[in-house]
This record gives C-alpha cells, structure tokens and sequence, in this order.
C-alpha cells in the first residue's frame, strides 16, 4: 500500500544568514617547511598552542600537515627487542627514521577554500575527524586556517537577530502572519507559539528554523486541527 504524503507550498525560499570559512578563519598562519625538522616542529606546537600546522612548498602550496598524533609514536614505540636482526628491522622502520616534517606529515592535506559555508566545514571536520583545517584558494597556496572552535562562533549570534530572522521566514517562506505566532529566543533556543492550519506546515516551518544558522535548539508550540 501506498500512502500520499502532502507536499507543503513553502513558497519562495528567504535570503538567510550563511557564514563562510572566509567569515571566520584565521589568515594569520602558523606553518612549516617540509625541511623543519622534529624538534622545531615540536616547538612550533608548543609556543604556539596548536595541535597542527600545515607544511608548504617553496609556492605556499600545502602539501600535508603535521599535528600531534604524528609526532607521537616517537614517545610510544615499543621496548626494543633483543637480537640484532630485530633490532635493525625496527631500527630501520620509517616511523624510527622520519625526522623532518616532510616525513611526518599526513598528506595529502584535507583543506577547504573560502567560499565553503561554515556548516559544510564542519561536517568535514567531523567526518575526517580533525581539529582545523588549512585554507587554500584556487591555486592551493595557503591564506588561512578555520578551528573547530571558529566554526562554532556561529552560535555567538545574538537572540534578537535569530528572532527577525524567523520572523521573515515565517512571513515571506510560509506566507503567515507573524502577528499571529510568537517567536521567542532565549540562548540560541528558538520557541515558536501559535496556530497553523495543518500539521505538515507546522513540521516544514519548525524544520527551516531549526537549520537556520546559530540556531541551538527549537521548542515546538505551535496548534493545529486533528487529523
């Protein structure tokens, strides 16, 4: 059996706030030369607080970043074996040798450009399981870095501009009076009050709010007849 679902009429899309990684990266960058070796590499960390730092070429081209987690396994290698055989195979190993970050690096980088939104970055952060990411532009040469914590600056929006933004969409998407629902914002957290005709337009106008940009979480208070 097949069953029909209303297709709700939300109108024209309205303009809404869209952060990019321009809005919010760093372009003050702390990197290396593929020739820096361990030591500096560690300092660099160290001084500078971050966990990472991409690797250029002579062009300012990234070509892979070197973080904590590579510098590591230095620190946690095994106990060294007995008999020399063994001993030169695990002496021999490229994680034993690797000394300059060309050698350490993870590459190729994961980067984004300016122009990615802020969400997409983050989903790539998750999805790839790093803290930053360098920014390249269309040339790969670097201009600047976004952190998880610059993605999360989106949420610093202030309550009353995430309140004119719903309302808009609540006038201009949904084509509904605004006098008749209240919207208020508390912290990022979104309450909209107030009766709608149907069901189906009280789901499709809570799901644009809550995706709308720094929006944290959305309180469902809206009436409609049965059925």
């Amino acid at each position: 059996m097949i069953t029909a679902v209303p297709v709700v009429d939300t109108g024209p899309r309205i303009p809404v706030k869209t952060t990019t990684v321009e809005d919010v990266m760093t372009t003050s960058v702390v990197a290396l030369t593929q020739d820096a070796d361990y030591r500096q590499i560690v300092t660099i960390l160290r001084q500078h607080r971050v966990s990472a730092v991409p690797v250029l070429d002579g062009a300012r081209r990234v070509l892979g970043v070197v973080s904590e987690a590579d510098l590591l396994p230095k620190l946690t290698a095994e106990p060294l074996p007995a008999g020399t055989i063994r001993l030169a195979w695990r002496l021999s190993e490229p994680a034993a040798a690797a000394a300059t970050a060309a050698e350490l690096m993870t590459r190729p980088a994961i980067t984004v450009t300016p122009d990615v939104t802020v969400a997409d970055a983050a989903r790539l952060m998750q999805a790839r399981q790093v803290k930053r990411l360098p920014v390249v532009d269309d040339n790969g040469q670097l201009v600047g870095i976004i952190s998880r914590a610059d993605v999360l600056s989106v949420f610093d929006r202030p309550d009353q501009q995430l309140r004119d933004e719903v309302n808009a969409v609540i006038a201009g998407q949904f084509a509904l009076d605004p006098d008749l629902l209240s919207v208020t914002v508390r912290s990022g957290i979104v309450t909209v009050t107030g009766p709608v005709d149907r069901r189906e337009v009280a789901l499709a106008l809570l799901g644009e709010v809550r995706f709308l940009e720094g929006v944290v979480a959305v309180r469902d208070r809206l009436t409609y007849p049965p059925g």
